[in-house]
């Protein structure tokens, strides 16, 4: 089975924003990449520094923030096309680029397989800390990787 990359991001100092990265941190503690043969990779908020992971790789899932206008802490499993069907002015920005170098990637001829997993904020504020609501959903995304890398 080939090796799956596994892309957090989002903002640290963003609270919820950050949900993508605190999942990778999650991850890594668990010894995902021992145990599912992955590759976890902090992304952070420079979207366009990635494009070589989409190069690189020929399935990514991608771990972010989505605001798709439902209750604080819904969790979202789309393709890239999904995404681009129902971007609004409220969506992430880091999913705006994510699609941006998808798009250059395939210019370029790769075509990753990728799914983004999505959570929907409750607040983007300046604040360390992820929001209960949004801390509890790890173990359930964990579970839909788990499922996703069958």
């Amino acid at each position: 089975m080939d090796k799956v990359t596994i892309l957090g991001i989002g903002n640290l100092l963003l609270k919820d924003d950050g949900i993508g990265v605190h999942l990778i941190e999650h991850l890594k503690e668990l010894e995902f990449e021992n145990t599912h043969n992955v590759e976890l990779i902090d992304g952070g908020t420079c979207i366009p520094n990635l494009l070589d992971v989409f190069m690189k790789n020929g399935r990514i899932i991608v771990l972010d923030s989505l605001k798709g206008g439902y209750a604080p802490g819904t969790i979202y499993k789309l393709t890239p096309e999904e995404l681009g069907n129902c971007i609004k002015e409220t969506t992430s920005l880091h999913d705006v680029q994510v699609l941006d170098i998808m798009r250059d990637a395939e210019l370029l001829g790769f075509n990753p397989k990728v799914t983004i997993i999505g959570v929907e904020p409750e607040e983007i504020i300046f604040d360390l800390e992820l929001s209960p609501i949004i801390k509890e959903t790890i173990p359930q995304i964990t579970n839909i990787i788990e499922e996703e890398l069958k």
